[in-house]
C-alpha cells in the first residue's frame, strides 16, 4: 500500500520549504551586500587611482620645470667658460649666444643651446646636466643640418662641442672620437676633456 501522507507531513514540508526559501533569501541578501561592498571598494580604488594619476602628473610637471631650470643654470655656467676654453685652443670667441632657433618648411626645427662665433668659425655647443651617447648622436645630426638652417654662416668653419656637469668616460671617448670638444666639470671650474693634440672635426 502507498504510504499515507498526513497533515503533519504536509506542514513539515511547508516549514522546510519556508526555511529553505528564507535561507536562500538570506544568502541572496549576503551576496547583494558583498556585491555592494565590492562596488564600494572598486569606487574607492578608482578614486585612489585618479588621485595617484593627478599626483604623478603634478610631479612630472614639477620635474619638467626643474629640468628646464637646471638646463638654464648649466648653460649659464658654460657660456662664459666658452670664451676662455676655446681661446686656449686657438679659437677666439667674439660672441656667445644662447638658444638660437630656426625653422624650415615641413615642421623642421633646430635649437642650439650655445652658439659661439668669430670671424671665420662657429661652434655649436649642446648643454646637458647629464650627457648620454644619444645626446652626442643627436648633436652630430644637428651639426650636419646646421648650414641648411642657418645659411648666413655657410662660409664659416663649423665645429661642435658638448658640455655637461655629469658625463661618463665612454660618452667622453665617443664624443672626442667623433671630433667634438667635450666641456666637463672639474671641481668648481669647467675644463676641456680633449688633449692638446685634439683636432676638431669641421662640418
Amino acid at each position: 500500500m502507498p504510504e499515507t501522507v498526513t497533515l503533519e507531513d504536509v506542514w513539515k514540508a511547508f516549514r522546510e520549504t519556508d526555511l529553505q526559501m528564507k535561507e536562500t533569501a538570506r544568502r541572496q541578501q549576503e551576496t547583494d551586500r558583498q556585491m555592494q561592498e565590492t562596488a564600494r571598494r572598486q569606487q574607492e580604488t578608482d578614486r585612489q587611482m585618479q588621485e595617484t594619476d593627478r599626483r604623478i602628473k603634478e610631479v612630472n610637471k614639477q620635474i619638467g620645470h626643474l629640468g628646464g631650470r637646471l638646463g638654464e643654470f648649466v648653460e649659464g655656467l658654460v657660456a662664459p667658460a666658452c670664451k676662455t676654453l676655446f681661446a686656449q685652443r686657438g679659437i677666439p670667441v667674439h660672441k656667445v649666444s644662447r638658444r638660437m632657433e630656426a625653422e624650415l618648411p615641413g615642421d623642421r626645427h633646430m635649437e642650439i643651446d650655445l652658439f659661439v662665433v668669430n670671424t671665420d668659425a662657429t661652434v655649436l655647443v649642446e648643454v646637458k646636466s647629464k650627457l648620454t651617447l644619444d645626446d652626442v648622436r643627436d648633436h652630430m645630426t644637428r651639426l650636419e643640418a646646421f648650414k641648411e638652417f642657418f645659411p648666413e654662416y655657410a662660409d664659416k668653419r663649423t665645429m661642435g662641442a658638448v658640455a655637461a656637469m655629469v658625463v661618463e668616460d665612454q660618452v667622453i671617448r665617443f664624443a672626442i672620437k667623433n671630433g667634438l670638444f667635450v666641456i666637463m666639470q672639474a671641481g668648481e671650474t669647467l675644463r676641456l676633456a680633449n688633449d692638446e693634440e685634439f683636432v676638431p672635426r669641421e662640418w
